[in-house]
């Protein structure tokens, strides 16, 4: 017996000691099981969705990684310059790698500004929805616009995809990601496609509510990552 030290304190410490492994494991455990049952999001998108232009921390994703609180855990696999073709054949491998339960599509932008049909970017998306829900995922689709120097007609038909694709696949959809930032050109960058650091909490305020409601379905606890 150690000097000084009661023999029953002693027995305890070593009890204490002698378990400590076991309890670090199951510690372990119980952080990798809450982690596993926390919803994955993947965020598929373009330079709406990568922070163009501002601090990454100050992008939408980026603030709704921090609204969720560690509730869900947030991958942003967007990328500036990015079309429909380039997500729909980068997808097939995040779905393998990260098995979301929800992606959130952002795409089609670019396709726009290029004047690309209508029709192909449409098949890029079918192609990407169709691979989400057969990896069991749910889809958000998060609709965008283009610039009326485009003409009606193609507005129209760009748009047009986005409402058609939510609902042959009963998706929700945000119908215009930059409601309430697009004509207010404070709340844009010089080059008058780009939102600034300013917009992203409206940004996120137009996905909020549909992405609550797919998350509150899936059991997520998210009642306390919504706004006052």
């Amino acid at each position: 017996m150690l000097k000084g030290f009661p023999e029953i304190a002693l027995r305890r410490f070593t009890a204490w000691w002698l378990a400590l492994p076991l309890m670090l494991v199951l510690a372990a455990g119980a952080a990798a099981a809450l982690a596993d049952e926390r919803p994955t999001l993947l965020v598929m998108g373009d330079s709406l969705s990568a922070a163009y232009g501002i601090e990454t921390d100050e992008g939408w994703v980026s603030l709704l990684e921090a609204r969720l609180d560690g509730k869900a855990q947030v991958i942003n696999a967007s990328i500036s310059g990015e079309t429909s073709a380039g997500g729909a054949s980068r997808l097939p491998e995040l779905l393998g790698q990260h098995a979301p339960d929800i992606v959130l599509l952002e795409l089609g932008g670019n396709d726009g500004l290029r004047g690309l049909p209508p029709g192909q970017f449409e098949a890029n998306l079918r192609r990407m929805i169709e691979a989400s829900l057969q990896a069991e995922a749910e889809v958000l689709l998060l609709g965008i616009d283009i610039p009326p120097n485009y003409g009606r007609a193609y507005r129209d038909a760009f748009t047009g995809v986005f409402h058609r694709l939510a609902d042959d696949f009963d998706l929700p959809l945000v119908p215009f990601l930059l409601e309430g930032v697009a004509l207010d050109e404070a709340l844009m960058q010089g080059d008058g496609i780009h939102p600034t650091a300013a917009g992203q909490p409206i940004i996120l305020d137009n996905v909020w509510p549909e992405l609550k409601a797919m998350l509150e379905e899936s059991g997520a606890m998210v009642a306390k990552a919504d706004r006052d």
